[in-house]
Order: C-alpha cells, then structure tokens, then sequence
C-alpha cells in the first residue's frame, strides 16, 4: 500500500479560491521556465469549475502577459460532443476563462469537434487522435504534456473515464467516443489512460468535502478500472492540489508541505 501512495503528493490549499490561485501560480511558473528556455510546451485542460477557475486565476496575474503564449500549444483531456457555442463545452468556458485574452496563435488551441459541426462522434474522436499525431514522438502517437489538468468527480472518474465502462480499459487508441455517459451530457470525446499517463505532469485539481471520498481512494490504491483517479500517473510528478474539505481523509504522510 505505501509504494502505491509513494508516486502520488498531496499538496493542500486553504479553500477553492486559495486552490485556484495557488495552482494557477504554479503553472504560469512552469510554463514561464519552459519558454524561457525556447522550449515547446503542451498543456491538457480539462473542464469543470475548479479547471475554469484555476485558468481565470492564471488570466488575472500579471505574469500572464510576460509569457511568450506562442511556444505553447493548449489541448483537452475531454469534450462534450455538444454545439459549439453551448455553455457546457470545456473549450468555451477556457476560452472565456483565460484563452481569448493570451496572444496566441489560433493553430495552438487544439480543440475537438463540436456536435453541431456535421462530424459524427465517432469521427471526431479520430479526427482528435491524428491531430495528436502530428505532435507525437518517435515512441508515442501523441505530445508528452508539461501538464496535464484533471478534474476528479465524486465517483472518481477523470476526463470522460467512468467508473466500470469500457473506456478506463481502451489503451490501443488515442482517443474515444463515450456514449450514454452516466454525466450529462450523454455524448463526450475523451483522450484515454496512455495519453494521460504519458504527460509529465498530471495535476488533479479537486475541492469541497465530496471528494473526499474519491480522493482517499486513489491514494489508497484502488482499482482504476473502479476509481479512474487511482490510475492517472504523471512520468514526473502526479500531484492532487485539494482544499482543505477535500483533503479530510488524506493520511498525513502524504501531505506534500514543500511542493
């Protein structure tokens, strides 16, 4: 049980907007650092309101405008296969979060296809993976994240994994339809586990007492084919950034005070 806490932090703010803050710091540091150095960075976001919050946060910080936002390349771990301009769509609530106000080139907004764009879903998934393609390496069909954002719903499922379905086992495909999601709404795209287990980084932002439970067993080692959390693992780094409500069932050990 400890060597499967070992490869995972905890690292924890006050309440969520402390969180959003806290996080938001960090990752313009990351990518700041990257640029710098001429470097090519690749983020995944993800949707929710603790994803939401965490990129208006980053909008808000002077450092956002000293970022050189055109060696940076944005993506999403998952979509909702609805029009493009419907308010549950993850691209419309970043881009009015933080995307349309960065100097960036459009060609670096990777998004998926919206429901109402004439691409059946299943194509949309595929159209997504060869995109992903074009920025792979020579060992992976896909970009290796600096970081890749995730939320973690109550059940624990992350992107459009859910718990005890068939997408959390797909690991011969980039990226998959999801259909009958038991979130509305019912028809998602979803990049699944080797992509986000190839970045980096994975980041798993997650507030409020509800996910306390989910959160206790991913760090407890569960099953990811039970609680999808349990199975996301950054190459480098996999920390979940909670607040305190979240955190009430993290063990102390694994409380990350200098990250």
């Amino acid at each position: 049980m400890v060597e499967a806490w070992a490869e995972k932090r905890v690292v924890i703010a006050a309440d969520a907007d402390a969180l959003a803050e806290s996080v938001a710091a960090r990752f313009l540091h990351r990518v700041a650092k990257r640029v710098a150095e001429g470097r090519t960075v690749h983020v995944s976001l993800t949707g929710g309101s603790m994803g939401s919050a965490v990129l208006a946060a980053a909008s808000r910080s002077t450092r956002r405008d000293r970022i050189d936002w055109s060696l940076v390349h944005f993506w999403w771990s998952d979509e909702r296969f609805v029009p493009r301009d419907h308010d549950d769509r993850n691209e419309k609530q970043a881009r009015a979060a933080l995307l349309d106000a960065l100097d960036i080139p459009a060609e670096n907004i990777h998004s998926i296809d919206a429901g109402d764009e004439g691409v059946e879903l299943d194509a949309a998934a595929d159209r997504y993976a060869a995109e992903l393609a074009r920025f792979g390496t020579d060992e992976e069909r896909w970009p290796a994240f600096d970081v890749c954002f995730l939320g973690v719903g109550p059940d624990g499922h992350i992107a459009s994994l859910f718990p005890d379905r068939a997408e959390i086992q797909i690991v011969d495909r980039a990226v998959v339809a999801v259909r009958d999601s038991p979130k509305p709404p019912p028809e998602r795209v979803t990049m699944t586990r080797p992509v986000i287990n190839a970045s980096k980084r994975v980041w798993m932002v997650l507030a409020g007492g509800d996910k306390a439970s989910a959160l206790g067993l991913a760090l407890a080692g569960a099953s990811y084919a039970n609680v999808p959390a349990a199975g996301a693992k950054g190459r480098k780094r996999t920390i979940f950034f909670v607040d305190e409500a979240a955190a009430a069932q993290v063990p102390p050990e694994l409380i990350d005070r200098e990250y």
